[in-house]
């Protein structure tokens, strides 16, 4: 039965994920926002949200180490997991907004949140302001810096724009409501198993629950691959590593503080965190620079592999 609550749990939160990105993108279109904006700032919070109500859900059942390490896990998952298998593929060209922007600003807010769990073991209130604070400067440069460079932005289905006010409040009440219930469902999931395997929730949440949130960007990234289209920029997965931390985590936070619950979340998850973002820079630059080849890619993967082998290794 734990089994389906998860499932069906993932399934809710990706209809949910996908009816609100549409509904997001319609309402953006009828304000008369650009679409340039569209694609920096509504799309982004909008695919944060399956994550963002499993960690207030979680945060607000009382298991805070589901709150955490489902945004470690996700963003651990999203340059193991989807970078490298989209990689192993074929190759990927890296923009110069990665490391210009990008990168820099997701390794600082890694290691901010390190700082804050660190500090004194829990991510306060007044932290989450901090890391959406700092979410709005890194948008407000990032928009400004792409009205005077080529920076690649997520893509916007231009049909959207014809679409009703109805049509949009159908489908924001059908985002919402599936992204609640498949919360509840995968969080209850999700506890069920880890009392019954015997392991923390925090393991089942940075390996069970970050893959299946990131299925529907893996498959989109692996059918594009291969049909030789724009797989995936790493611009916006790296911008979604920093949604994840500052909206996720900073609105959880603001609504209810966050304690640090299990010691290895500390002393190992939040670590495999910073390495997988530590070591784009150096795949990035040699030995062929601006080029992610299938044989980077492959180095990702299996670190991703061997990350999750030593989870399970180290809690049986």
């Amino acid at each position: 039965m734990s089994i389906f609550y998860v499932i069906i749990g993932l399934v809710l939160l990706v209809l949910g994920g996908e009816f609100l990105v549409r509904a997001s993108i319609g309402l953006s279109f009828k304000l008369h926002i650009t679409k340039m904006v569209i694609g920096m700032t509504v799309v982004s919070f909008a695919t944060s949200a399956p994550e963002l109500l499993v960690s207030l859900q979680a945060a607000l059942d009382g298991s805070p180490a589901i709150a955490i390490n489902n945004v470690i896990g996700s963003n651990i998952a999203n340059i193991g997991l989807v970078l490298g298998i989209t990689a192993i593929i074929g190759p990927i060209v890296v923009s110069k907004d990665f490391y210009k922007l990008n990168w820099p600003v997701m390794m600082l807010f890694s290691v901010v949140l390190y700082y804050f769990l660190w500090n004194d073991n829990l991510l306060t209130q007044l932290e989450g302001v901090f890391l959406l604070i700092g979410l709005a400067i890194f948008l407000f440069v990032l928009i400004k810096s792409a009205r005077n460079e080529d920076v690649v932005v997520e893509e916007v289905d231009d049909a959207l724009v014809s679409v009703g006010y109805s049509k949009i409040v159908f489908w924001l009440l059908i985002g919402v409501l599936a992204l609640y219930f498949g919360s509840e469902f995968l969080v209850k999931g999700a506890k069920d198993i880890a009392q019954n395997l015997g392991v923390s929730e925090g393991v089942i949440s940075i390996t069970m629950i970050a893959i299946g949130t990131s299925v529907p960007e893996l498959a989109a990234s692996v059918i594009a691959a291969v049909k030789g289209e724009k797989a995936i920029s790493l611009g916006n997965l790296i911008g979604s590593n920093i949604f994840n931390i500052a909206s996720v985590l900073g609105i959880t936070a603001l609504i209810k503080q966050i304690p640090v619950t299990e010691a290895q979340i500390l002393s190992r998850d939040i670590f495999w965190m910073l390495g997988f973002s530590a070591v784009l820079i150096p795949l990035v630059f040699m030995p062929k620079k601006y080029v992610l080849s299938r044989f980077k890619g492959m180095f990702i993967f299996l670190g991703y592999v061997i990350f999750i082998y030593l989870v399970f290794k180290t809690t049986v």
